[in-house]
């Protein structure tokens, strides 16, 4: 599947108007431009129509593998190391910049990179953060349907990544969705990040959601173990990273080909 590119210009900026759960729900819940509703097998899941979105990010919403693969091939040719190339590094994205960055040190040895010294990470981290903010938005793009669902959900979307705030918001700017969340959490933003249910959670909480009633929507093992653990219905995709792996072993509640597929025609 290909992702839509991303388009630079121009820049837009964050609002400064502060968005609560009830002001970006009145917002949402307007007519959105295209009459659309959640499949029928998603509100089975829900009780109904979700009336929360939780989202991933990278191999969910947008395809960002060219440019990380990019940015840790520079941090390891910098470090005298052979870079890992665009496949291994599909298969290490998921869990944050720092395990990435351990899993690339290890090349993919998940036991090294686990118990890898963090005074061996630091140097390597600052290498990667430079590579990839010149990168960043250089190849990435948003898979197709990921912009139609945050625009006409018609419920509070709310993005949940494990990628640290300093790559998300410059990316959500160059999207132009800085402003189709009604809350953004970073794999840097609270104690816990996926796979543990916390910042599903705290997103729950936040807009007085029983999380059964919302929907969480992912690419990885992650995701889907936050949500069950959270107690939030899951529905992955299957044109995600997931380490490599089959999604359908982590035994989402559904799984779809494609966002577009997520909505349907009002009619």
């Amino acid at each position: 599947m290909q992702p839509v590119p991303i388009c630079l210009s121009p820049v837009r900026r964050f609002s400064t108007r502060r968005i609560t759960p009830q002001s970006f729900l009145r917002c949402a819940t307007r007519s959105p431009p295209y009459m659309t509703e959640f499949r029928a097998d998603i509100c089975t899941l829900t009780g109904g129509k979700p009336q929360l979105l939780l989202l991933d990010l990278d191999g969910t919403l947008i395809d960002s593998v060219p440019d990380l693969a990019a940015a840790i091939d520079s941090m390891l040719v910098a470090m005298q190391r052979p870079p890992a190339g665009t496949d291994a590094v599909s298969h290490w994205v998921g869990n944050g910049a720092d395990m990435l960055i351990r899993r690339a040190l290890c090349q993919g040895n998940e036991n090294l990179a686990v118990h890898l010294a963090d005074a061996d990470v630091l140097p390597a981290r600052a290498l990667f953060d430079r590579a990839y903010l010149a990168v960043l938005t250089r190849a990435t793009g948003a898979f197709p349907g990921a912009e139609f669902l945050l625009r006409n959900s018609g419920i509070p979307n709310v993005l949940i990544t494990n990628k640290p705030r300093l790559f998300t918001l410059p990316l959500l700017r160059a999207l132009g969705w800085e402003n189709l969340f009604s809350k953004i959490l970073c794999g840097d933003d609270l104690p816990t990040k996926k796979p543990d249910p916390g910042p599903l959670l705290h997103a729950c909480e936040w807009h007085r959601t029983d999380p059964a009633r919302a929907l969480m929507i992912g690419d990885s093992r992650s995701d889907i173990r936050a949500a069950k653990a959270a107690g939030v219905p899951c529905v992955a995709v299957t044109y995600g990273y997931n380490h490599g792996e089959d999604i359908a072993l982590s035994e989402p509640d559904l799984m779809v080909n494609s966002l577009q597929d997520i909505l349907t025609d009002g009619d």
